[in-house]
């Protein structure tokens, strides 16, 4: 079984930074593809980073240049790092990863989100 646990979630001012990340644990042989996602209230689920295996990253419009996505395959953990952040960044993040398993079963697993509520 694989668990996958997002932290890093909090209050913080307009302009400030966070940085969450996305723990994947259990019976993993190779985490391949990361994403992070968040979704506001009363809005549907938005990609906002993600990694692939190489390490190449690919981050949406809306936080370009704010948000960078990493991997850290020896501690099979991903980071989202969250600067000049902005009152419509309030969301709940998840993290979605692409798992091979011992088995070599893969399968996609979503944590259980992480709350970021950005003040003006």
């Amino acid at each position: 079984q694989v668990q996958v646990a997002e932290s890093g979630g909090g209050l913080v001012q307009a302009g400030g930074s966070l940085r969450l990340s996305c723990a994947a644990s259990g019976s993993i042989f190779r985490i391949n593809a990361v994403g992070w996602y968040r979704q506001a209230p009363g809005r549907m689920r938005e990609l906002v980073a993600a990694v692939n295996r190489g390490g190449s990253t690919n981050v949406a419009d809306s936080v370009k240049g704010r948000f960078s996505i990493s991997r850290d395959d020896a501690k099979n953990t991903v980071y989202l790092q969250m600067n000049s952040l902005k009152p419509e960044d309030t969301a709940v993040y998840y993290c979605n990863a692409d798992v091979t398993t011992i088995a070599r079963v893969m399968s996609a697993y979503w944590g259980q989100g992480t709350q970021v509520t950005v003040s003006s």
